[in-house]
C-alpha cells in the first residue's frame, strides 16, 4: 500500500448491553468503544477498536494515541507495525486503513489480501458469570443455539457449570474462566467441565501463573486468551496450551491477526477468534481472520441493544460476511 496523505479521526460512542455482562473481574452495562476514521480523497475508511482497563487501556488513551497517529506526514500498515505497540488504538487503525483500501480500489479486502471470500460461520453466544441458579436460567434461554460460552469465575464453578449442562444438554460448550482459577482448584474444575462435556476451556489460570498447564494432565483442551497477545507471544505456548484465542484489540489489527493466525497452525496450536463485547464494525474484520479458526466467539453485537447501521446479519448463531457498506 503507498503512503497516504491522510486526515484521522477518533471519537468514543457507547453502546448500551441488554442487560448485563459479566466475567471474573466484573460487570458493564454497556459497550465503550472507540471508532476511527481515514479520510481521503472523499473516501472514509472505517475501524472500531474496543479498550480494555485489563492492559491499562482507556478509551480516552486510545482515542488520544489514534489522533496523534493523525500527526504522522504518511500512513502504510508496515509503517504503523513498526510505530505503535500492539492494542486496541492500533486495531482501529489498522482496520480503518485496510477499509480504506478496499474502497479506493473497489474491492473486498479479502481480495486484497489474497485471501479466498469468506463463508458464513456459526459462533458461539455467550452466557454471563452468576449464580448457578442465574447461569441456568439464561443457558436455557440460548439453549437453541449450538455452540454456548460460560463465563466461569473460580470458586462454585463445578456446580456452574453441571447446572449449565443440565440446561442445554445438546449444546456445544466452551468455558472461558478469565484467569479466576488457582492451582488449587484447577484440576478440580478441570475434571468437573471434562465431565459436563466442555471441549475448550480459555484461560483458567492468570497470565504468567501458567507453568502449571505443564505439570499436569489436561483432560480437555486449554486455550490462552490473556496468555497470548501478538505473533511474538506464540512461542511460549506449546506445552501449555492447546489453542490460542486471536483478538483483534490485542494483536493491534487484521493485519498482524493473519500473520498470528499464520504462526499458531505453524506451531500446532488450534485457533480460535474472539471479540470484546463491541458493534458490528468491530467484528466484521474478525470474521476475515476467523475463517480459519476452529472456534469462533464474535456475538458481540448480539449482545447489545442495538447494533449500529448496515450490521452484520446473524441468523440465530450463523454469522454471515460484512456488507461493503458497513467495512472492507
Amino acid at each position: 500500500m503507498s503512503p497516504v496523505p491522510f486526515q484521522l479521526h477518533a471519537r468514543i460512542e457507547r453502546w448500551p448491553i441488554a442487560g448485563r455482562f459479566s466475567i471474573s473481574r466484573g460487570s458493564k452495562t454497556e459497550a465503550i468503544v472507540v471508532v476511527a476514521e481515514i479520510a481521503r480523497d472523499g473516501i472514509t475508511g472505517r475501524g472500531e477498536c474496543v479498550p480494555y482497563p485489563r492492559y491499562g487501556e482507556t478509551p480516552e488513551a486510545a482515542a488520544d494515541a489514534i489522533r496523534a497517529v493523525g500527526q504522522w506526514t504518511t500512513l502504510t500498515r508496515d509503517l504503523l507495525q513498526e510505530r505503535m505497540p500492539p492494542g486496541a488504538a492500533r486495531n482501529a487503525v489498522d482496520c480503518a486503513l485496510w477499509d480504506w483500501e478496499a474502497k479506493a480500489a473497489k474491492r473486498r479486502v479479502w481480495e486484497i489480501a489474497g485471501l479466498p471470500a469468506p463463508h458464513p460461520l456459526t459462533t458461539a453466544y455467550t452466557i454471563s458469570l452468576g449464580t448457578a441458579e442465574e447461569m441456568a436460567q439464561a443457558t436455557a434461554a440460548a439453549a437453541y443455539r449450538p455452540l454456548l460460552k460460560i463465563k466461569l469465575g473460580g470458586d462454585g464453578d463445578d456446580a456452574r457449570i453441571s447446572a449449565v449442562r443440565r440446561a442445554a444438554p445438546g449444546a456445544t460448550l466452551i468455558v472461558d474462566a478469565n484467569e479466576a482459577w488457582s492451582d488449587d482448584n484447577l484440576q478440580r474444575n478441570l475434571d468437573a467441565c471434562a465431565e459436563a462435556g466442555v471441549t475448550l476451556v480459555e484461560q483458567p489460570l492468570p497470565a504468567g501463573w501458567d507453568a502449571a498447564l505443564e505439570r499436569i494432565a489436561r483432560p480437555i483442551p486449554v486455550c490462552a486468551d490473556e496468555s497470548a497477545h501478538a505473533t511474538a507471544s506464540l512461542q511460549a505456548l506449546p506445552g501449555r496450551y492447546d489453542a490460542v484465542n486471536i483478538k483483534l484489540d490485542k494483536t493491534g489489527g487484521l493485519t498482524e491477526a493473519l500473520a498470528m493466525s499464520r504462526e499458531a497452525e505453524r506451531l500446532g496450536l488450534r485457533i480460535m477468534v474472539g471479540c470484546m463485547v463491541g458493534t458490528s464494525l468491530a467484528m466484521a474484520p474478525a470474521l476475515i481472520v476467523a475463517q480459519q479458526a476452529r472456534i469462533v466467539d464474535l456475538d458481540g453485537p448480539l449482545l447489545l441493544v442495538k447494533d449500529r447501521e448496515h450490521a452484520l446479519r446473524y441468523d440465530g448463531s450463523t454469522l454471515h460476511p460484512p456488507e461493503a457498506a458497513l467495512w472492507g
